[in-house]
């Protein structure tokens, strides 16, 4: 079975049923739980629209009773009339009602099921794209399928009834201008079916334009505060006028093969309309169908001029939203990289030991891990020194199963964390990062995000612990204050406190330190580290440092270089040992490691 067959069938294990990946079946597999408003808005426009372009047969019982002297019968059809046309009315806007529901609860759907799955995918998934391309790519396809829904009912199905009678109508008046018409119908269809195929990949390519375009504009907006400091706003410029270039080229495209595809339709309608006219018009005056039938036909052809004229608009309204949405579906339905296996149990975890089995894991070309082996007793507090690149985030990662290694095993508690569920497997790490995660919510919603039912008393005894009350009482809203996106409204001290706070609060058996103390002044660094002693009491710690001073006290410290451990020990055992260890130590400037 091939890689991507195993994760294929992997994702269908895990969510039970595939989501289709095409704008169409996604469209219904986002309508069925709720397809009773489809059901309702269908049948009110085919009723609509069959009582709309039936009323022009009114128009020739009037014409054909005045000219029949029958005064009484045209005075009641006429009189009738406004009632129809507002019937008509109140049933497309019913139609709308329900389109209206359709649309809505369809959108809903559509982002509970498409947020949560691209949130299911790999690091690496996101580490290769810009977060608001991800975003632009949800909006293209809910946009699209709104779209899909309006175009659906309002053009597609409104034109096909309308046509329908439209053929039964001519075909009681005149046999050859129903055949004239039948013909320009299968010959507009053929054609814009036809040019609608080049126009869903000039729409494909325009949607990946703007994705792109929007990419790059989020990565700036992001990334401001370089840009100003580098003064790089010449520079930045330039890309965004290629971006935009390209945007442009690509839509100028696709507009005006639109504009192409309309041309062509109205000189197919003129050369048809024109048989029709002369057909019926000839009859007339031979005497061979009487006025209102020849009104009739003037009426029903009138009708749908500029709807035949826009069929072409309307092909290419759907095959833009069909390549925009399509573009989209083949990005974020990618299968997961990382998946929970068929029949995973939950982690349980009572002592917390972490062991490494000959794990081999290769990230690109390069083979970072080969043939690892480490055991991490229960309650064993480690330190991972190293250059970069020598495995030490790569090995956070792995245990956090952000990525399936190639071979070999990681066990915690005896238990593979390949065969045991990834949420289940999280809750029993926590981890303070080098750069914290905060979310554009208040202080407490931050602190609280690992214990949801966390009391007020419970937050404020760690942020106290962290070294974090102080600041947020300081705040004009304390711990109701909002963090801004990224945290960016505090300063990168404040961040880390929040952070450690929050991995306090979560109390897990296992806790990960990647540089948890880097942005923290050497006061705060102090009473940081007692907090830090408290909270590691009795739990399994890996923690990562540049500044070694800071693994002084760790109960043994690991040296990695190219993936492998060349030094094993406690810190004083290393120093003494002269080896690499020793080196970094007495390459220390102002506690931190020079590279």
């Amino acid at each position: 079975m091939s890689k991507t067959r195993a994760k294929q069938t992997a994702n269908k294990a895990a969510y039970n049923v595939v989501i289709p990946n095409t704008p169409i079946r996604f469209l219904w597999y986002v309508t069925k739980p709720e397809k009773r408003w489809m059901i309702f808005a269908v049948l009110l426009v085919i009723i609509a629209a069959l009582l709309d372009q039936s009323s022009y047969f009114a128009l020739k019982l009037i014409i054909d009773a005045v000219e029949t002297g029958n005064k009484e019968f045209a005075l009641m059809i006429g009189l009738s009339y406004p009632f129809l046309i507002f019937l008509i009315q109140l049933l497309y806007r019913s139609s709308g009602y329900m389109g209206m529901k359709w649309s809505t609860t369809m959108k809903k759907k559509a982002y509970l099921t498409l947020v949560p799955y691209v949130n299911d995918h790999s690091h690496t998934y996101f580490s290769n794209r810009f977060a608001g391309s991800v975003l632009k790519k949800v909006g293209h396809i809910i946009d699209s399928m709104e779209e899909l829904i309006q175009d659906g009912l309002w053009t597609h199905l409104n034109t096909a009834v309308s046509l329908l009678v439209t053929m039964f109508f001519l075909a009681t008046v005149d046999f050859l201008a129903t055949a004239l018409f039948i013909s320009l119908i299968f010959t507009l269809l053929g054609i814009n079916k036809f040019l609608a195929k080049e126009k869903r990949i000039r729409s494909f390519q325009a949607a990946e334009a703007t994705t792109k375009l929007n990419g790059y504009i989020v990565d700036v907006f992001t990334n401001i505060a370089a840009a100003r400091q580098y003064s790089r706003k010449l520079f930045e410029f330039k890309l965004l006028e290629h971006n935009a270039e390209q945007d442009r080229v690509y839509h100028h495209r696709t507009w005006f093969y639109t504009e192409k595809m309309l041309f062509l339709n109205s000189i197919v309608l003129f050369v048809f309309v024109s048989l029709i006219f002369w057909v019926a018009l000839n009859r007339w005056s031979l005497g061979e169908i009487g006025t209102g039938d020849f009104i009739l036909v003037v009426s029903l052809i009138f009708s749908l001029s500029g709807t035949l004229v826009l069929i072409g608009r309307a092909f290419n309204t759907t095959a833009k939203a069909i390549g925009y949405a399509q573009e989209g579906l083949d990005d974020l339905l990618l299968p997961h990289d990382v998946v929970n296996s068929p029949n995973a149990k939950k982690l349980k975890v009572k002592e917390a030991d972490v062991t490494w089995k000959e794990v081999t894991f290769e990230f690109g070309r390069n083979k970072v891990f080969d043939t690892f082996n480490l055991t991490v007793p229960a309650g064993q507090r480690v330190g991972l020194v190293g250059p970069s690149g020598a495995g030490k985030t790569t090995f956070v990662s792995l245990l956090l199963r952000q990525h399936d290694i190639d071979s070999g095993v990681i066990e915690i508690d005896g238990q593979d964390i390949s065969k045991v569920t990834q949420d289940s497997l999280r809750e029993q790490i926590a981890v303070v990062p080098q750069e914290p995660l905060l979310f554009h919510r208040s202080i407490r919603e931050n602190i609280a995000y690992g214990k949801p039912d966390a009391t007020d008393e419970e937050i404020i005894a760690v942020a106290k612990k962290a070294q974090a009350h102080d600041f947020i009482k300081s705040l004009p809203e304390t711990y109701h204050t909002l963090v801004g996106e990224r945290g960016v409204k505090l300063s990168g001290g404040q961040k880390q406190r929040v952070a450690i706070a929050r991995a306090m609060l979560k109390d897990a058996p296992i806790l990960v330190l990647d540089e948890a103390t880097s942005a923290l002044d050497s006061e705060s660094e102090v009473a940081i580290q007692q907090a830090l002693h408290k909270l590691m009491t009795g739990k399994t710690v890996v923690a990562i440092a540049h500044r070694l001073s800071t693994l002084r006290e760790m109960d043994r410290i690991i040296v990695l270089e190219g993936g492998k451990i060349v030094e094993d020990g406690s810190h004083d055992a290393l120093v003494n040992y002269g080896g690499v260890y020793a080196r970094l130590w007495k390459h220390q400037a102002g506690g931190f490691l020079q590279e």
